[in-house]
């Protein structure tokens, strides 16, 4: 057991939400040892997809051995995309739920990917989360998705509201609302992410605290804080900085409301010294603890609904008309492919802050690249980002990073990349496999050509050696 130290809450306990998970923070391999001998920490959340139910990490089950409690947060399902959940990932994080022995497991309102079948276009990936348009027909949408997961996953769904560069033209409800009718009509519990109302107030001038009062706060699982930044106007949820003095406010006004049943901290990137993390934890516990003591005089209280939240069994079952789908699934599409293939911004977005997203989508490709091969950055040199945001402006994702990566490679190979020592064509081959990602005849030919340069190559050195 690293550092001996053990939870504060030995055990989970039950709420009237679901459960009593208290203080946490999100964990990642990076900080996975420093997160062990924190004290004070209750749980933490995993990113669903990088964790295998059948390999998982030793901190985990260190952590799980101990009491703490693991809940795994999906990031890829897309449960406001026009499609119904993709089973094989429904499938997929109800795995990673009983391979934790998780109490709950979260998802965001958000789609990751459009087009396809209902559009009779190829699907692109945003690699990213994009916000649903607050909309009847995108609320029903994703009612009907989200009870369809409820339907398929062993324990509760939480889905959390998400931050945003970019506004739907002619929403129909305020965010507050949108989530209110999501949990009367579905029972779903909420996370509530109070640095994404940041954003969101910054980005799209949104009042947090009308934001918090229109909410159905029993409903609340848990609380996510994080940092970002602020440039040329916009606020970016990077996870990758302090949590500003703004973001606590709006935990505190959350707390004035009710007491939330868990907060968390997030951090993905450049992580600090173990110090600040458990600073910026006790900075979040004595938020809480001081807005809870202040509650009963002075807080705005939101009020209770008149009605109970339908259980998932009880939730409306009607089912969506596919003409609603395919309204939703034509406007996510054309965003979409605005943002990542160019093509002309939809009727009444901004036009400047649709530039700062697909920018920032592509930086995020970039980085992710890096991270899920990182030979790449290595092999192509000082050039590496310049090159893949060249590459990636014309070339949508269309499957995930890692054949993204591939994809990269093959696009640097054919555009003729100096590759004196073949390390690019070899680091292709070896990852593409017997069989290339691709079938077409562009990755034939490209497989081909690799190889012949391949042979060629060894031949000349072969012949230099016995020359020499």
């Amino acid at each position: 057991m690293a550092g001996g130290v053990q939870p504060t809450a030995g055990s989970v306990q039950p709420t009237a939400g679901g459960v009593r998970l208290g203080t946490g923070i999100g964990w990642r391999p990076e900080i996975a040892d420093a997160i062990e001998r924190m004290p004070g920490i209750d749980w933490v959340e995993a990113v669903a997809e990088n964790v295998c139910p059948g390999h998982l990490p030793d901190s985990l089950l260190r952590l799980r051995e101990r009491g703490v409690t693991v809940v795994p947060h999906g990031v890829a399902l897309g449960l406001g995309g026009a499609d119904r959940p993709d089973p094989a990932r429904l499938s997929a994080l109800a795995e990673r739920a009983e391979a934790l022995d998780s109490p709950l497991v979260t998802e965001h309102i958000a789609f990751v990917r459009a087009g396809g079948a209902l559009t009779a276009s190829r699907t692109l990936e945003a690699g990213h989360l994009l916000p649903v348009p607050r909309t009847k027909d995108a609320l029903a949408v994703l009612c009907e998705n989200v009870r369809i997961a409820q339907d398929t996953l062993p324990v509760p769904l939480a889905v959390e509201n998400i931050a945003a560069l970019i506004s739907w033209p002619g929403e129909e409800l305020t965010e507050g609302q949108f989530l209110y009718e999501l949990v009367e009509r579905t029972g779903v519990q909420l996370l509530i992410d109070v640095a994404n109302l940041h954003t969101n107030h910054v980005n799209r001038g949104e009042d947090p605290s009308r934001a918090l009062s229109e909410l159905p706060v029993e409903a609340i699982a848990y609380v996510h804080v994080a940092g970002g930044f602020e440039r040329d106007g916009v606020w970016h949820d990077s996870h990758a900085h302090p949590v500003p003095q703004p973001v606590l406010d709006i935990l505190a006004d959350l707390a004035t409301r009710t007491r939330p049943p868990g907060v968390l901290l997030e951090r993905d990137e450049n992580f600090p010294e173990e110090g600040e993390l458990e600073r910026e934890l006790d900075a979040i516990r004595d938020t809480v603890a001081g807005s809870a003591r202040r509650a009963p005089a002075s807080a705005p209280k939101t009020p209770a609904r008149t009605t109970p939240p339908p259980s998932a069994a009880g939730a409306p079952t009607t089912r969506v008309p596919a003409a609603t789908r395919q309204r939703v699934a034509l406007s996510q599409a054309a965003l979409l492919s605005a943002l990542v293939a160019g093509t002309p911004a939809p009727e009444g977005f901004d036009g400047t802050r649709l530039r700062v997203q697909s920018r920032a989508l592509s930086d995020k490709r970039a980085d992710v690249v890096a991270k899920v091969a990182p030979e790449l950055p290595r092999i192509v040199g000082p050039t590496y980002r310049a090159d893949f945001v060249a590459y990636a402006r014309s070339r949508p994702m269309t499957g995930g990073y890692r054949a993204d990566a591939l994809d990269f490679a093959v696009h640097l190979l054919l555009a003729g990349h100096p590759d004196s020592s073949g390390e690019l064509r070899t680091w292709w081959l070896e990852r593409s496999g017997p069989k290339p990602l691709g079938s077409g005849p562009l990755t034939r030919w490209l497989r081909a050509r690799t190889g012949r340069l391949a042979l060629r190559r060894a031949g000349r050195e072969a012949e230099a050696r016995l020359g020499g």
